[in-house]
């Protein structure tokens, strides 16, 4: 097997696009083609506008692969999440230009590892230790493997129930590419984010090498911060067990962990303080894997989040498109294997729903998204009617929690652990299989 190239959706949603071709480039019939270029969407919304012509889309291809780059003006990184904004990014390989319902989307056409080389800077620091960058290397680049491999099948997204509300995400939603440049996917932010040596050297030393599992490529989810036990596949996704996706603790002892799908348990466990690999408040070591933005918010591992009646009860109308009236409690019916909620019932004066799984708990009770569904609830403020003042979360972890923890696998990595040895902590059972 050769290296493969991967399609990467960088922007989407816009009527028009801006960017710069520095170096020669060729497309639409031109073998010159360099400097800022616009491009728009036709009245009809189905075609390309560039250079005063009408296209179905538009490619250009380098001429140098090595030196040529092209730069596309303010993307949007952080799609609804609390550190959103635009920037400019700078990429190698081929840019496509299409036209798709009336918006355009651009993507990049580059090589696998060029690809990951920019994904493991962007998702951490290139300055992450070497065991780090190697790791989320190999993990990076079985999860997009598996993810094109499997592009075509469709899953499950909702769980019909009623009074329920239970839906989930993937990564297959694309089809216009395999996978996009955000949080969604994998963050690739481009070649500005490579920093050092160490990003490219992590790529290049792992070339090839992917995660199997019974012979087949392992689909390597992973997450800012456990909050010290991870997570199952099917509190998230489709209601599927993968062996190597297991409930363990985030430390030496892998099974040393209480029964967190028990409320009581969960309630002790997240209001605590256990010790665990991501149980740090190392500077140095939580800059290798959280950018500028990232550490917007200091807490991760525990942390609080608190709501009045009145933005409670406007958020979960707004997300959700039903006035639930006053809101009297948000109960955990169903916690998955690190304390996260996977069915939570929402109660108000108007009516209940139950929702989940862990990622739409996450979008319903915030305007991006929470932190975990690893919470507890305080009410304060009662009155005589039972109707709480406030609302008060106490949570663990960031992320779906599912996979590698990256804040715990840098600290490993800082302990001197190889890569090999955080790879079988966090997918226990898989083989690193070099396949080209």
């Amino acid at each position: 097997m050769t290296q493969p190239q991967v399609s990467v959706g960088i922007v989407s949603n816009d009527s028009r696009i801006s960017f710069n071709l520095s170096g020669i480039y060729s497309g639409q019939g031109t073998d010159v083609i360099t400097g800022s270029q616009e491009a728009t969407i036709s009245d009809s919304g189905m075609a390309v506008s560039w250079n005063g012509k009408m296209y179905p889309f538009i490619e250009f291809t380098p001429t140098s692969y090595d030196g040529d780059t092209f730069t596309l003006k303010d993307v949007t990184i952080g799609v609804n999440f609390h550190w959103e904004r635009r920037e400019d990014q700078r990429f190698r390989g081929s840019l496509r230009i299409i036209a798709d319902n009336g918006r355009l989307t651009a993507i990049n056409i580059i090589g696998v590892e060029d690809y990951l080389t920019s994904v493991i800077s962007s998702e951490m620091s290139s300055t992450s230790s070497l065991p780090l960058l190697r790791a989320h290397a190999v993990i990076s680049r079985s999860w997009l493997l598996a993810q094109m491999e499997h592009k075509s099948e469709k899953r499950t997204r909702q769980r019909p129930h009623a009074g329920e509300l239970v839906k989930w995400w993937d990564h297959e939603d694309h089809q216009l590419f395999d996978v996009c440049a955000d949080d969604h996917c994998q963050r690739y932010q481009g070649t500005g984010r490579i920093l050092s040596d160490n990003a490219i050297s992590a790529v290049g030393s792992t070339r090839g090498e992917v995660l199997m599992y019974a012979g087949k490529l392992c689909d390597t989810r992973f997450s800012k911060c456990c909050g010290g036990v991870m997570e199952v596949f099917r509190s998230c996704w489709d209601d599927d067990d993968i062996p190597y996706l297991a409930p363990r603790r985030d430390a030496p002892d892998t099974q040393d962990f209480p029964d967190l799908t028990n409320d009581d348990e969960a309630d002790r466990w997240i209001n605590g303080s256990p010790s665990a690999f991501c149980n740090t408040t190392d500077a140095r070591i939580l800059s290798q894997v959280l950018n500028s933005y990232d550490r917007e918010r200091p807490d991760f591992y525990r942390w609080t989040e608190e709501y009045t009646q009145e933005r409670i009860r406007s958020l979960i109308s707004n997300r959700l498109g039903t006035d639930m009236g006053d809101i009297i409690d948000l109960e955990p019916m169903e916690r998955g294997t690190s304390g996260r909620i996977v069915r939570l019932r929402i109660r108000g004066s108007l009516g209940e729903i139950v929702i989940g799984k862990e990622l739409m708990i996450r979008r319903v009770l915030s305007e991006s998204h929470l932190r975990s569904s690893a919470f507890t609830v305080e009410k304060t403020g009662l009155s005589p009617d039972g109707v709480p003042g406030r609302f008060i979360l106490h949570g663990a972890g960031w992320g779906h929690g599912v996979g590698l923890c990256q804040i715990g696998a840098a600290v490993m990595g800082d302990k001197g652990y190889g890569y090999e040895a955080i790879l079988s902590h966090y997918y226990p059972g898989s083989e690193i299989i070099k396949i080209y």
